[in-house]
């Protein structure tokens, strides 16, 4: 049972019978057929005990936006262990043998994933890299401002009518968006895709487009939710992702979705920087959560750090401890700037040190490294330092985790 093997096209069903069991979920026909166009069973891990698996890892190839860049990273996923036979050390065996794969491959620089639960990955050392605003809100008393011209223009349409536009849009604004993932025609394929089983009781999906002089610069991927009570309408619009290329496709597209008729009620994930918050008349009205989004794991750690870019002028020499990639541990001269980065061992004085996980809190320019100093996650050998690197590791967009693999 302990043995670890690839699965095979073929196994595809017995893992998404482990994962329905594992999440509490169901096994719709239709929802499957759409997950199979995205599964690389190369990619997996799995575990049987007889013929039932019991335990699985994954991973999608994608790249994600970083400061400055797009990197190939490992985006972790389907993992997952069956209830009888949980604290046998299975997900450790899993998560330690992906790691080093990911490494020896020598394609990616980083892992990333999205936590069920945020305590089970940083042992792996995966660090929460980006977080993300979950806003439901009642939407009677949210105004925007009136827009500045009324050049633009909105239409509704079904997304997959609109699949390779989309694509391009996405493509032109994710250049600029840390936490977004490249989206391959599979993966449209995927985000486009209706499946009535996660309807919850509302509409099909919509694609709200914003067409500008130029054309197609924003749209919005929504549903609506009829509901009526004694008062009248109550009804709710889910909005999953707005990408929009200029602040009036943005404003328009947000002016919409908050006055829809018969609808009181609007639930969306945003950004931590999300203009929306510095839009409406009273930003408390939206009732934003802050959640957990993306974890990243620095794999390789002088072609991760070399892959982004930093803020100001950087020359620091961090001493980094892994436990589980001792390629990583040692230390390490980073210089950088917004164009470019270097990174390569060192037998000079250290100035910081931390281990692996912090790095991957900082990577995506959402964690500031004085607030992990303040943690004790990150220590200050040389004076002065902090102060000096800290602006280096953060960018002029917060990392947005948009999309949920």
């Amino acid at each position: 049972m302990t043995d670890v093997v690839v699965p095979r096209a073929e196994d595809f069903d017995d893992i998404a019978g482990l994962l329905a069991l594992a999440f509490h979920g169901g096994l719709d026909p239709e929802l499957l057929e759409v997950e199979r166009g995205i599964f690389e069973p190369e990619r997996g891990l799995l575990v049987r005990d007889g013929t039932t698996a019991v335990a699985h890892a994954a991973a999608f190839t994608r790249e994600l936006g970083v400061p400055g860049a797009s990197v190939p990273a490992a985006h972790v996923t389907m993992v997952s262990v069956a209830p009888t036979h949980r604290r046998r050390g299975l997900l450790t065996t899993l998560m330690r043998r992906q790691l080093r794969e990911i490494r020896d491959a020598g394609r990616e620089p980083i892992a990333v994933l999205w936590a069920s639960e945020g305590r089970i990955y940083p042992r792996f050392g995966y660090g929460l890299a980006a977080q993300r605003l979950s806003v439901s809100c009642d939407t009677t008393e949210l105004r925007l401002p009136e827009p500045a011209s009324a050049a633009g223009t909105l239409r509704l349409d079904r997304p997959a009518a609109r699949q390779d536009e989309l694509a391009r849009l996405y493509d032109r604004v994710r250049a600029d968006r840390p936490g977004w993932s490249n989206r391959d025609e599979r993966w449209w394929r995927y985000v486009v895709a209706d499946v009535k089983s996660l309807r919850a009781g509302a509409t099909e999906r919509r694609v709200l487009l914003h067409e500008g002089p130029a054309g197609l610069d924003g749209y919005a991927l929504f549903r609506t939710k009829d509901e009526w009570d004694r008062g009248g309408p109550r009804g709710e619009v889910r909005v999953d992702e707005v990408v929009a290329e200029n602040p009036d496709a943005y404003l328009a597209l947000w002016r919409l979705l908050l006055t829809i008729d018969l609808t009181r009620k609007l639930s969306a994930p945003l950004a931590v920087d999300e203009p929306l918050l510095w839009l409406v008349n009273e930003p408390r009205r939206l009732g934003a959560q802050l959640t957990d989004g993306l974890w990243v794991r620095v794999v390789d750690l002088p072609a991760a750090l070399a892959a982004r870019r930093y803020a100001t002028d950087l020359d620091v020499v961090l001493d980094v401890t892994d436990e589980l990639l001792p390629e990583n541990a040692g230390r390490w001269r980073l210089v950088g700037d917004p164009s470019r980065a270097t990174c390569a061992a060192t037998t000079e004085p250290a100035q910081l040190a931390c281990d692996v996980r912090a790095l991957g809190e900082l990577y995506l320019g959402g964690t500031g490294l004085g607030a992990l100093a303040a943690a004790g996650r990150v220590r200050e050998l040389v004076p002065g330092t902090l102060a000096a690197a800290g602006p280096a590791f953060g960018w002029h967009r917060a990392p947005a985790p948009m999309e949920v693999f």
